[in-house]
Order: structure tokens, then sequence, then C-alpha cells
């Protein structure tokens, strides 16, 4: 398959990124942008621990990859519309947003993410990253990496915040079934129109949806593995068409692709 995305992807103004955030851009044992908090101490206790209740009940539905989509999706919603509850509740402040990602170093970068940014940044090609995580951490570790750039847009769950405390999120919550093109705002769509050519990064099934139904089979979709998922290759090879280990990383992904080995 890289072979055909070599014959299609021949100048940077010929393709752009869509990618998932969490245990796709970092590391398959990563700490999720969900779970980063509950790894400080800026926020009650009685928190991290109803926190990580919701975690073990809903994280097993998640990666089931034999649930139907109706029954799933609903479970998802409330995961996450619980776990904003709780922020809600214990009064998540967004001035400890810059000092978890810089405190709690929990958050890791695949090997090659951030020369992967640069080299992107350097040509100019659109990175979209459509997560179902929380978009503040998600900016702030980009932004403490360096790699926040103008071609980087993120389209998140971004915390609400009134006086400075939470309340909400900004639209409609995303999760892990309903990220897709769709959510893409319509001035992101403008630069994005007229490219043909998308590759599409995740480490779920349903990440191949990020790109839209009429771009998708022409799309290069690579798939990395994690510890929850790392015996379902085969579910994964059906709609991935490159599936990558848990320890694999961007730079795998990097000497595949000709245009990044030429000066």
């Amino acid at each position: 398959m890289f072979d055909d995305i070599n014959t299609k992807i021949k100048d940077w103004d010929k393709f752009y990124i869509l990618t998932d955030f969490d245990r796709t851009l970092t590391k398959g044992n990563s700490e999720s942008s969900w779970g980063v908090l509950s790894k400080s101490n800026l926020i009650d206790k009685d928190y991290i621990k109803a926190r990580g209740k919701l975690y073990e009940y809903y994280r097993p539905y998640e990666v089931d990859l034999t649930m139907d989509y109706d029954t799933k999706n609903k479970l998802m919603v409330e995961w996450w519309s619980n776990h904003i509850k709780l922020l809600i509740k214990y009064k998540f402040k967004e001035e400890c947003i810059e000092k978890v990602i810089k405190d709690t170093k929990v958050l890791s970068f695949r090997k090659g993410v951030v020369e992967f940014f640069n080299i992107m940044h350097n040509n100019n090609v659109p990175i979209i990253i459509i997560s179902a995580g929380v978009g503040n951490f998600i900016k702030e570790f980009l932004k403490q990496n360096g790699i926040m750039y103008d071609n980087v847009y993120i389209i998140s769950n971004f915390i609400k915040f009134v006086d400075g405390v939470a309340v909400g999120v900004e639209g409609s919550v995303i999760h892990s079934l309903n990220k897709n093109e769709n959510c893409i705002p319509d001035s992101v769509k403008d630069i994005i129109k007229d490219i043909d050519n998308v590759v599409v990064i995740g480490d779920g099934v349903d990440d191949v949806k990020m790109v839209d139904d009429k771009k998708r089979s022409d799309a290069l979709k690579i798939g990395f593995l994690t510890d929850d998922t790392k015996d379902k290759k085969d579910e994964f090879l059906k709609v991935f068409d490159v599936v990558l280990d848990i320890n694999d990383n961007f730079n795998d992904i990097m000497k595949e692709i000709d245009i990044f080995n030429f000066d």
C-alpha cells in the first residue's frame, strides 16, 4: 500500500494528514488526554476515584469490536458525558492546564512525531487532529513540545470555562465513535477542499471514519495496535492498509513514504 501512496504523493501540496491523538501520536501505553488530570495533585482525589471507575467500566466496551454500533455509541455518549460532569462537579480550573502538562509527564509522543510535525510544517502540509480527548490538554502538550504550528488544527473536546472554572465543553461532545470530517469547521474544510489525497492515522478501527466516505477507499489508512488491541490485528487489517505494532513509530511511517526521503 505504501507503493500506492508513493504514486500519488509526489508533491507536498497534494496531501494532508488526518490523525487521532491519544495512543496514535502518543505512545501505545501513554496516558490519555482524559486521564492526564488524574495523575496530578491539582484536583480532588474523589474525582480521581470516580474517573477511574468510569474508565474501568466503559473502556472494555470502547475496544470491543463485536458490539453493534448503536449500543456502543450510547455507552460512549454516557462515558464522555459522565466524565464532563465530574470536571464540573469538582470545579476543574483553567489555570491548571499548563501546570498539569508540565508537571505530570504522563503524555509521551511516539518516536518521530516531532520530526514528522516539523517536516509537515516546513512544507505547509495540513495536519488535522480529530480527537475524542481533551483539546485543551492536547493543544498545551503540542505547545510545550514546540509543534503547535499554524498548519495544525485540533478538533476535539475543548473544556469551556466561566470565571476560570469548568462548566462543560465547547459545542457538541466528540467521542470515539462520532469523530469524523463532519466535525471539521468550514474554515478548515476550505483549506483541504482541493487536496485529493489524505493519510489517515489512528489506533482504533473507527478512526478510519475520520475521512469522508468519498475519499476513504483511496486514502492511505495507517493503524497502530496498542495494549488493548494487540490481539486484534486481523480485525485492524480489514480496515487499515498498514497495521503497525505497539512499539512502532512515526519513523517507521516516514521511511516508507518516498517524499520524506528526498532532500
